[in-house]
C-alpha cells in the first residue's frame, strides 16, 4: 500500500493574504503547489503566471495529462491574479468555473496564465489559459470563473 502524505497549513496571519504567503513561503504556503511541482513565475497587477512540469504519475489511463490538472492550474493562476488586486484581509471563494479543453499534453512544461477581467466589490470575473512549453505556446485549455470576495474576512 502507498504512503499517504499530509500537510498542515496554518491560517494566514492578520494582514497577510494568500499571495503574500506565497511570496514569503513559496510552495509551502500551498500544499498543492508542492505536490504538483508548481512554480510561481509572476503575480501582480491582476495577472499571474505559474508553471508545472508534467510527470508520468499525472497521466490518465490513455497516457494524457488528466483534465482536472488543466482546470486546477488555470484556477490557481486566476486566484493569484485576483489576490494581487484585493486587500490583505480579503478572501475569495469560487462561485462558478468552466474549462474548455483544446489540446492535450503527455510531457513537458505547462504554463498557466490568469487574469482579472472585471473586479467588483463583491464579485471578480477572471480568465485562465494553460499553454504548452512556453507562455505563448500552443493553447491547451481556457477557463472562465467568477469568485466571491469576502471583504475584511479574518480566519
Amino acid at each position: 500500500m502507498g504512503r499517504a502524505m499530509f500537510f498542515m497549513v496554518q491560517g494566514p496571519p492578520p494582514g497577510m493574504n494568500y499571495l503574500a504567503r506565497i511570496r514569503e513561503m513559496g510552495s509551502k504556503a500551498n500544499p498543492f503547489f508542492g505536490l504538483m511541482g508548481i512554480e510561481v513565475e509572476h503575480a501582480g497587477e491582476g495577472e499571474a503566471i505559474i508553471s508545472m512540469t508534467v510527470r508520468p504519475d499525472m497521466l490518465n489511463g490513455e497516457g494524457w495529462l488528466q483534465g482536472g490538472v488543466f482546470t486546477a492550474l488555470a484556477d490557481e493562476a486566476m486566484v493569484l491574479a485576483i489576490y494581487s488586486l484585493i486587500g490583505p484581509d480579503d478572501r475569495i471563494a469560487t462561485i462558478t468555473e468552466s474549462t474548455t479543453f483544446i489540446g492535450g499534453s503527455r510531457e513537458g512544461c505547462l504554463y498557466a496564465l490568469g487574469k482579472v477581467v472585471k473586479k467588483g466589490r463583491r464579485v471578480v470575473f477572471a480568465e485562465g489559459e494553460v499553454r504548452d512549453g512556453a507562455r505563448a505556446g500552443p493553447l491547451l485549455s481556457r477557463s472562465t470563473a467568477a469568485f466571491a470576495v469576502r471583504a475584511g474576512h479574518r480566519t
